[in-house]
């Protein structure tokens, strides 16, 4: 494919994630980027008809429908969790390229099935971690030297979308994959605590994880929350790190030890930490790395159509994808582990 030829893409599954897939597209195509979005596919004929005259292309209610008529070299795959299998196959061996939202499927062996198949096939295949192309996110990846302690927290108000899965699956994978790529270790402990409180699955959960590095994170997600949350700090030698998804912000604050008494730079870097504004303060460096502010789907649509055209490695790979999923399991199981040492009545997942 030449850097100037439009991808004709498609967009399977229009729901809430499938609709924002669509607008994007749309807009990437009004902005004359080299991609078209030739289709919108759901089992809701009206959904499906909807989307498509707002974004002024072609509704399909069926994969095979879609395939035969749409004329289309690559996918985004926003139906539920349980359908990403079955759906991704069938358009990796019809020859089209996929973009698979997160999490990558429901189990380890679907997620190594969808790895073979895009081998096999030789397609392009990505996951669909969007917080790995969040801005500040990116402007803080040049700053990792040796994380060793994460604080995390996702906090979300209920929404009824995506109750097919727990809030590790749903919310917590986002941070799960963004640790896991600062870190770049194994995990060696999983602990973790859950309870469902409004949905039948886990609704909030606490988790601490330990990996060969002697890195420590703890993570809270949750979606029956007052409030929305999403920020992650880290620590490595003589250095913290703030990072807020929301606000796209990222800040570094740094300490010279031989300015200053141990103590003192523990005093000076809980200050400096709590208020930013308040340097100069001596012994302490702020650091702002610059984020070019930008929609993250936005990114990762383009990081996908990118790695689509010059048939490169995407950016977030299926193995990374399993990578995520992998910890988010193990994480279900220490949950319903700590439940039954609990007696509680009420078991993740049941």
């Amino acid at each position: 494919m030449t850097s100037t030829e439009k991808t004709r893409i498609a967009v399977i599954g229009v729901g809430a994630f499938g609709r924002n897939h669509a607008r994007v597209y749309s807009e990437m195509q009004k902005q004359g980027e080299p991609v078209e979005l030739a289709a919108v596919c759901d089992a809701n004929p009206e959904r499906a008809a909807e989307l498509a005259m707002e974004f002024k292309t072609q509704a399909f209610t069926s994969l095979d429908q879609l395939i035969a008529k749409g004329k289309i070299t690559a996918a985004s795959v926003a139906v539920p969790t349980v359908h990403h299998l079955n759906v991704a196959r069938t358009l990796m061996e019809a020859g089209i390229d996929v973009l698979i939202e997160k999490p990558v499927a429901t189990s380890l062996p679907e997620a190594d099935e969808l790895i073979r198949l895009a081998k096999q096939k030789s397609r392009v295949a990505m996951v669909g971690h969007l917080e790995r192309f969040n801005p500040a996110v990116r402007a803080t990846m040049p700053l990792i030297t040796q994380p060793m302690f994460f604080e995390v927290h996702r906090l979300s108000l209920f929404s009824p979308r995506a109750l097919d899965v727990d809030v590790v699956l749903d919310l917590m994978i986002h941070d799960l994959d963004v640790v896991l790529s600062m870190v770049n270790s194994p995990v060696k402990e999983v602990r973790a605590v859950g309870l469902p409180i409004i949905s039948s699955k886990v609704d909030i959960a606490n988790v601490r994880l330990e990996f060969d590095s002697g890195c420590v994170a703890n993570l809270t997600a949750s979606r029956v929350s007052t409030e929305r949350v999403r920020k992650l700090r880290f620590f490595q030698p003589h250095q913290y790190v703030s990072v807020d998804y929301a606000k796209q912000d990222v800040f570094a604050l740094s300490v010279d030890p031989s300015a200053m008494g141990a103590g003192g730079a523990a005093n000076a870097l809980a200050s400096a930490a709590a208020n930013p504004n308040a340097l100069p303060i001596p012994g302490v460096s702020l650091q702002r790395p610059k984020v070019e502010a930008e929609e993250p789907l936005h990114a990762e649509l383009k990081a996908f159509l990118k790695a689509v055209r010059e048939r490169s490695t995407p950016m977030v790979s299926l193995e990374e994808g399993r990578r995520a999923l992998a910890v988010a399991l193990d994480i279900a199981h220490a949950i319903a582990e700590h439940h039954r040492r609990a007696k509680l009545d009420r078991v993740a997942g049941s």
